[in-house]
């Protein structure tokens, strides 16, 4: 369902934080992000990724992260790794991070009793957390009996109780919303990757959420008979607010034909298959791609034969075991990077492949397309999302991908 409201001109104003616009329709509406300024680090961002998808974390990228090696010195107003929105949970605003990666809405718990978990100390809370507090919110109902827990590839974990709440995102409020509280989480999540996000709001299937005994439907699949379409779209930008749209496809925010795909979700993943890829102005090369479309990933994770295949086009590039994966000098023309769906070839822009400086001069970049360390599927991530406008469709359920206006 394609709608174009006249007065969402406005949204280009806000950029100094994040919006929720209310439409005139309550099953319509749009969430305005905000790219919350952090410092961009190559090999931290590949071990998340990695380890999000229970992955076996190489040595040299373990000693990378554990060593410091992979620390960058950069402005924040040059780097946009976390993008957030604000959402109303009993009452409460946390700004979370849309996850099209995870079935989960995990936020940070508040206690009364003092250091009951590292991430959430006074100094964490100082720099811009906002934490969660039960006891605050008159419809907040705790599921007795209920768990949860995620452990990664890379050894971190969290865990904790369960609940329900009114949860408001923009236009649209679900009463009864299942919200997962972490009461333990591991030593990783304060790092300076995870502190800037108050949780994640997962958008991929229901079907392997991790609350037991029972699984819990997540926002989207709550609040789908609701909306005029059952269909989101994110268009995130580089180095500026992207918006996600609930309900309908903005057709200002795209041009030409829609690429649609099928999407196999009984994975859980918003997952769909390319026949072949392209390096720069190269032709195109067969081969089956499985990949799922991953909000929740900053960079674009695949086979070790397309990571060589890429990279043997930069110059300069190599493998550099102090970092843990490709580098180039920053100075170096990154080309870009093509897949198929159904014909139609999906490219994403070189620029957007030269991903963070590794030194204080800005000498040699971390590259954005890394090894999937034979995972068997390709991940893509933000990078895919600055270069395209794409379409969640649950309905069908299918994918989308469109050139931005």
């Amino acid at each position: 369902m394609h709608i174009y409201p006249a007065f969402l001109v406005t949204l280009g104003t806000f950029t100094a934080t994040c919006f929720a616009i209310p439409l005139e329709r309550r099953d319509i509406f749009t969430i305005i992000q905000t790219a919350i300024p952090v410092l961009r680090n190559g090999p931290a961002s590949f071990v998340k990724a990695l380890g999000k998808y229970g992955t076996h974390i190489p040595p040299d990228l373990r000693s990378a992260v554990a060593g410091g090696s992979g620390t960058v010195t950069a402005t924040p107003e040059a780097n946009d790794v976390e993008y957030l929105c604000p959402v109303s949970i009993g009452g409460q605003i946390l700004n979370l991070d849309f996850d099209t990666g995870s079935s989960d809405l995990q936020i940070v718990l508040f206690y009364q009793k003092r250091n009951s978990f590292r991430i959430f100390s006074p100094t964490t809370q100082s720099q811009g957390n906002s934490v969660y507090n039960p006891s605050q919110s008159s419809t907040f109902r705790r599921l007795n009996g209920y768990t949860w827990k995620i452990q990664y590839g890379d050894g971190s974990y969290a865990s904790g109780d369960v609940g329900t709440d009114m949860v408001s995102i923009g236009g649209a409020s679900v009463a009864g919303q299942a919200v997962e509280l972490a009461t333990t989480v591991s030593d990783q999540f304060s790092s300076p990757q995870s502190i800037n996000s108050d949780g994640l709001l997962g958008l991929r299937f229901s079907n392997i959420n991790t609350v037991r005994p029972v699984k819990q439907k997540t926002f989207f699949d709550n609040v789908k008979p609701s909306l005029a379409a059952q269909v989101f779209t994110a268009d995130l930008k580089r180095g500026t607010p992207g918006s996600y749209d609930f309900g309908f496809i903005d057709s200002r925010k795209y041009t030409g034909a829609i690429a649609y795909t099928p999407v196999d979700s009984s994975q859980g993943f918003w997952q769909f298959t390319s026949s072949g890829y392209a390096i720069g102005t190269g032709s195109i090369r067969s081969l089956t791609i499985k990949g799922i479309a991953n909000t929740g990933t900053t960079l674009l994770l695949t086979e070790d034969s397309i990571v060589q295949a890429y990279y043997g086009q930069v110059s300069g590039a190599y493998y550099d075991s102090n970092q843990g994966g490709y580098v180039a000098p920053c100075r170096s023309a990154f080309p870009s990077f093509s897949f198929l769906v159904g014909g139609t070839k999906i490219t994403i822009a070189g620029v957007l492949i030269n991903f963070a400086p590794i030194d204080s001069v800005n000498r040699s970049c971390f590259g954005g397309i890394q090894s999937n360390n034979g995972l068997g599927l390709t991940i893509f991530g933000d990078i895919l999302f600055k270069s395209k406008f794409v379409i969640f469709d649950g309905a069908v359920p299918r994918l989308g991908f469109a050139n931005k206006s």
